[in-house]
């Protein structure tokens, strides 16, 4: 009787463990996220905030002077307001640019004189980061900290002590940072902007220093004490050694359909690897995708108009957490010391129009089935992508790499966008993907909108979200058509978004036509000339429109079938083109400068050496009061910093009337925009007299004038 029971015990245990081996965990693949990576991720949306005596001089970067202290006034800066419209917008928390490159402190530090201590704000009392803190607290939001390591102000900057450190980086950039995590209490975020080293004013010093950005900082022992002091922070950093995030290579919004959270930690990191991770890279370093709500990261008062559509926003929102990224989105806080009212609205709009997108999640509760299931066991089965429990997942065996997972929906159902997550714990897996839908008996499959190179659907990782023209299906197949090991899918949702019609693109031809343009080739365009709203009663577009000398163009697309219009476009257009001719140069193609089309460019030739310079006869004399100068729009190359405007009545004696620096242009190549007092002229000239590469090539998109 004991040996049957003896051999029973061991069959039971053999059994067990024949089951246990069958349905053991998955091991991680590759690099994995850390905690305080994931606790990153999963805010998804947050806050940028950049406020500084930029705001008062009107600048993008300030020089640093020291004077500009005294202009730090704001009426009624109010704190609590910003947390609460990023609380309403769906924010999880904040970054405030406590430093920007001008050297200027939003809190009275121990580093500087040149901070708010020193302005006439609450008579040098007060302390905006302090404030910030307490409101962030108040609103249930995270706080972080954007301290910029390079400093137009100080005049250490730059210098180097006889053992190569830098007094700077020892006495100065540190103690700032100590200061910001110290005082404040917990900080989520580090953020340290790639611009570094220039022209500045450097205690009146007044010129120009170069540093090495990956030395210069000691960043190893700068992450060191970052860390001890705040054990829970993640840090952002574009310079020398690789940190916890990364930028994705353009402030535009969006970030690659392909998406790895992973980079090398040694090397250097072009525009691909930022832009799409690298699939095999050895780090896990996400992507973050900052831009802002206005074209500029600083409040002027005449992009008042320029705020960021509700469709331009949602195309962000779709392109960077909606790719496996973050969205960071900046409010340029106005003079008052206020978010503006614009910023607010539009920042809302959006919140609105995501929450109306993911109010049903048509696929809760349907049934499901899979192709494989690891181990035929329960813990992985298909069910677990719409339990709605972040920490379980269908999983297969680790030979099966390619598997389906089909969603019954029980009958004809209308939808438009996917959502699927991975179980990024155990590293991304998924090296693409496939949708199809049944529709009358027939799999259809269905294309990524956003994705327009043809490539099909790639990456995962914690979060993607593929939107499609709407369709009607019984049932909904996901298919993982590649991945490094057994495929681990946390969760799946199905929504059918509302549509929302995209603004009207509106550009002028060199003889003066007017042209406007829709993604949505079905809505019908309405436009006015004299800058009265348009509505489906004004004029309907058909064709280019002739004009001439300056005018007004707004415009709207329209849906006649739900009667609901898009926002309006406008563009504000000087004197026609159409006698305009460029005398400095004998190549055809220059002409695309003044072509009125912004997506035509044109580079000096690789021969010529800066400075370069582009004349303009402009048929007739005008009175000038300014220029407008965009960058090409499809290469990242040939970008203008530094510049000088001239103009002459006879192409012989010339006058300089503007020069200067296009600030943060590389990053942000939009229209350029510098105004002058208002002088007579019949041409112009461009100088480029630097560009932001280094080298020798000079790109235009487009250049114009403004006239008084």
């Amino acid at each position: 009787m004991t040996r049957i029971i003896f051999y029973a015990v061991m069959l039971c245990f053999c059994m067990m463990s024949t089951i246990m081996a069958q349905t053991k965990a998955p091991d991680g693949v590759g690099p994995l996220p850390s905690e305080n990576q994931m606790r990153w991720q999963e805010m998804e949306y947050y806050a940028f905030i950049h406020f500084s005596t930029n705001t008062f001089t009107n600048q993008e970067w300030g020089y640093g002077e020291a004077d500009d202290a005294k202009l730090f006034n704001p009426t009624d800066l109010d704190c609590d307001q910003w947390a609460k419209v990023c609380k309403d917008a769906g924010m999880k928390g904040i970054i405030v640019t406590a430093k920007h490159h001008s050297g200027f402190c939003l809190w009275p530090t121990e580093t500087t004189e040149y901070s708010v201590k020193n302005s006439p704000w609450k008579n040098g009392k007060g302390d905006i980061i302090g404030d910030l803190a307490k409101a962030c607290r108040k609103y249930g939001l995270k706080l972080g900290i954007y301290i910029s390591p390079w400093d137009r102000n100080n005049p250490a900057y730059g210098l180097l002590d006889p053992d190569g450190s830098a007094p700077y980086v020892k006495n100065v950039f540190r103690k700032q940072i100590e200061e910001c995590l110290t005082k404040y209490g917990d900080v989520f975020e580090i953020w340290f902007d790639g611009a570094n080293g220039g022209d500045g004013y450097y205690g009146g010093a007044r010129n120009s220093r170069k540093i090495d950005r990956n030395t210069y900082y000691d960043w190893k022992n700068t992450y060191k004490m970052i860390r001890e002091l705040q054990p829970k922070i993640v840090i952002w950093n574009d310079n020398g050694d690789r940190a916890d995030l990364r930028w994705v290579g353009t402030e535009g919004g969006y970030v690659g359909a392909t998406n790895w959270s992973l980079l090398n930690a040694k090397g250097d990191v072009p525009y691909d690897m930022l832009h799409h991770g690298v699939e095999n890279g050895d780090s896990w370093v996400p992507g973050e995708v900052n831009t802002s709500i206005r074209p500029g990261w600083f409040y002027h008062e005449y992009e008042d108009s320029r705020v960021k559509t509700l469709p331009e926003l949602l195309n962000i929102y779709y392109s960077s957490f909606g790719r496996n990224g973050t969205m960071l989105l900046n409010f340029p806080i106005d003079k008052s010391g206020r978010i503006h009212k614009t910023d607010e609205k539009a920042a809302l709009e959006l919140a609105k129009a995501v929450k109306e997108a993911f109010a049903v999640n048509l696929a809760e509760k349907k049934k499901v089935t899979a192709s494989s299931v690891r181990g035929n066991a329960k813990e992985y089965g298909a069910d677990k992508v719409l339990d709605g429990n972040k920490d379980t997942y269908w999983a297969t065996d680790d030979n099966v790499k390619t598997a389906s997972v089909v969603i019954d929906f029980g009958k004809p159902t209308t939808f438009n966008r996917f959502l699927v997550q991975e179980y990024i714990r155990l590293g991304q897996r998924v090296k693409s993907f496939k949708l199809e839908a049944l529709v009358n008996g027939q799999w259809k499959e269905l294309k990524d909108q956003m994705v327009t190179n043809g490539t099909g659907t790639t990456t995962i990782g914690y979060k993607r979200i593929i939107g499609f023209p709407t369709v009607q299906a019984s049932q909904l197949r996901f298919t993982v058509t590649d991945s490094k090991a057994s495929p681990l899918i946390s969760n799946i949702e199905v929504y059918n978004a509302p549509r929302i019609l995209d603004a009207p693109v509106i550009t002028r031809g060199k003889s003066g036509e007017i042209s406007i343009d829709v993604s949505d080739k079905e809505s019908q365009v309405f436009y006015t000339l004299n800058g009265s709203v348009p509505t489906d009663k004004s004029k309907k577009y058909t064709g280019p429109i002739e004009t001439e000398g300056k005018i007004q163009v707004r415009a709207i697309a329209h849906d006649p079938v739900s009667k609901k219009s898009s926002p309006v476009s406008q563009q504000q257009f000087d004197i026609s083109r159409k006698a305009w001719k460029i005398v400095s140069m004998d190549d055809e193609k220059v002409n695309r400068i003044i072509d009125g089309n912004p997506d035509t460019d044109w580079f000096q030739p690789k021969n010529k050496k800066l400075p370069a310079e582009i004349v303009i006869d402009l048929g007739k004399e005008e009175n000038l009061a300014g220029f407008r100068y965009l960058p090409s729009q499809s290469r990242n190359a040939g970008i203008i910093k530094n510049y000088q405007f001239s103009i002459s009545v006879d192409n012989r004696k010339w006058k300089l009337v503007d020069e200067g620096e296009f600030s943060n242009i590389q990053n942000n190549p939009l229209w350029q925009i510098k105004k002058f007092e208002p002088t007579k002229a019949r041409y112009i000239k461009l100088e480029a007299v630097r560009n932001t590469q280094g080298d020798d090539a000079a790109g235009y998109a487009e250049l114009d004038i403004i006239t008084n």
